[in-house]
């Protein structure tokens, strides 16, 4: 027994002795690289060397780096980093041939560099050199909010336009900044160092192309109406906006024998279109406006056959000629489908719509019975444009209602018309939706209230014009922000501003916390403007 209890002791003594020797593996690093030294030094002046090289204590990779690096200002074709897709202690920087005389550059490296195991970043490091005697000292800082959304996307760069003799207001259009700055997605900041004194045109970008010039089409802008003269003026407050855009029409494409689709650039308005090759024709014509693009369809009725069309497209702004030459195509047949499926809510109205433009309705075909089978009274209106009918009728809670159309009810302006249709909806109750009640204080009129989901999509709208108290009742339960626009024209949308006309959006703001409506709740929500 002795003998087992001290073989027994030996092994633990053993075991004990093997554990203690095991490894560990080290703590592990949550340092960023370290800059050992540079050269050409950081902030050299007279600089006139062929190659950076900066020396770090460890292995570096470059990541991102063309969204990151910010080089002030641009070079242009960029200079060549290295290591590229490997890792390597020595970040060299080569091949920049076209530097200016006496200007100070600056490479901002952001969150590219990191070691090459943790990938630990060196946040915001910069590199910074001089043509001639002397390191610009001055710096412009400031704020990028979004005129219209409440939140800022990435990749916003300030730039900076040096008034002199050369400049105009296009310069923005054409050619690259005298200087960039990133603005920090999570704090809406932007810095800009190492300016020389003077007058500077200060504007925000939201490129699609990230090249620094203006594309109006795609690209956002923001600006203040004056220049900026360093050292006084110091911070700059910018907000970004998507220009309205001048409707402009593209040429008609053929989509069948009688219909043509008109494609349009910017913001929608009517007008019209008439054809103008022949003053024998005899033809009507309709216009709607397609669902899902932005494209107005122009159909046209006659017996008469033609080898193309030329259409003068118009209104109080503009005129156009365009011409197209004909194909046989296929007709479309009607077909009519209702826009909702099963339920309708309190505060919609039934529809149907068509591919082929409505003509005319006969009520005496249609009829509405609830559940007991009573008839109800209804109205019918007719959006020529979006080519739906909407049918008005009063609702009640934990309904059923049947809306039978005859054969003949509706005919399109081809003289089709509709087979037997049938459809059943059904209403919830009030609990099943929430209502809120917004109080407005110091409210300017006229404004456009509207309750957006996350992604900044409307959702519910009003228009007031003297009441601050706003009622959205039996909406849908969820969670919204309150998004208040101030219609300083009265025309009841948001309007857009202009960089060459030096004009601003409207006002917009939003509430400043979600707002929460829960079914079978009233929800009563104070909001004080400023």
């Amino acid at each position: 027994m002795i003998k087992i209890r001290v073989s027994l002791l030996a092994v633990l003594l053993i075991l004990g002795c093997a554990n203690r020797g095991n490894p560990t593996g080290g703590e592990i690093d949550m340092e960023p690289p370290v800059v050992l030294k540079s050269s050409p030094e950081n902030f050299s002046t007279n600089f006139k060397a062929e190659e950076i090289e900066i020396i770090f204590d460890e292995y570096i990779r470059l990541s991102n780096i063309q969204k990151e690096l910010i080089i002030s200002p641009p070079i242009e074709p960029q200079p060549l980093m290295m290591p590229l897709g490997s890792a390597s202690k020595v970040l060299t920087i080569s091949e920049f041939d076209s530097l200016r005389e006496n200007t100070t550059y600056s490479f901002h490296f952001g969150e590219s560099i990191e070691d090459n195991n943790e990938k630990n970043p060196l946040s915001n490091y910069r590199y910074v050199f001089s043509t001639g005697d002397y390191i610009d000292s001055l710096s412009v800082k400031g704020t990028v909010v979004d005129a219209f959304n409440r939140e800022i996307s990435e990749n916003i760069n300030v730039l900076l336009y040096e008034v002199d003799s050369l400049f105009t207001d296009s310069i923005i259009f054409k050619e690259k900044p005298k200087h960039v700055g990133k603005v920090i997605d999570s704090t809406n900041q932007f810095l800009i160092q190492n300016i020389k004194e003077g007058k500077y045109l200060i504007i925000a970008l939201e490129e699609e192309n990230k090249d620094y010039t203006f594309q109006s089409k795609v690209d956002k802008i923001g600006f203040i109406e004056d220049y900026i003269e360093l050292p006084k003026d110091s911070i700059a407050n910018l907000k970004i906006f998507k220009e309205k855009l001048e409707l402009k029409i593209g040429k008609p494409k053929q989509k069948t024998n009688r219909s043509f689709a008109f494609g349009y650039e910017g913001e929608y308005e009517p007008f019209s279109i008439k054809i103008i090759n022949t003053d024998s024709l005899k033809y009507s014509s309709r216009i709607t406006r397609e669902k899902k693009s932005d494209s107005l369809i122009y159909w046209v009725k006659t017996d008469q056959k033609l080898d193309s069309i030329v259409f003068n497209v118009f209104n109080n702004k503009f005129s156009d000629t365009l011409q197209v030459n004909l194909r046989n195509k296929e007709n479309d047949s009607l077909v009519i489908k209702s826009e909702q499926n099963k339920t309708l809510k309190f505060n919609e109205n039934f529809i149907i719509e068509a591919n082929l433009p409505f003509e005319k309705i006969d009520k005496n075909k249609i009829t509405i019975l609830d559940k007991d089978s009573l008839n109800i009274d209804f109205k019918v209106k007719l959006d020529s444009i979006k080519n739906q009918y909407n049918f008005i009728f009063e609702k009640d809670e934990e309904q059923e209602y049947g809306i039978g159309l005859l054969p003949g009810a509706l005919t399109d302006f081809y003289e089709n018309e509709n087979d037997s249709l049938f459809y059943k909806i059904k209403t919830r109750t009030y609990n099943d939706y929430g209502n809120l009640r917004l109080n407005l204080i110091n409210a300017k009129f006229p404004v456009i209230v509207e309750l957006v989901n996350a992604n900044g999509e409307a959702k519910y709208e009003a228009y007031e014009t003297n009441n601050s108290t706003i009622d959205f009742n039996n909406i849908d339960s969820g969670k919204y922000y309150i998004r208040i626009i101030f219609d300083e024209n009265k025309n009841q949308k948001y309007d857009s501003g202009n960089f060459l006309f030096r004009t601003n959006p409207e006002k917009v703001i939003y509430y400043p916390d979600e707002i929460d409506v829960r079914a079978g709740w009233d929800l009563v929500q104070e909001f004080i403007l400023k």
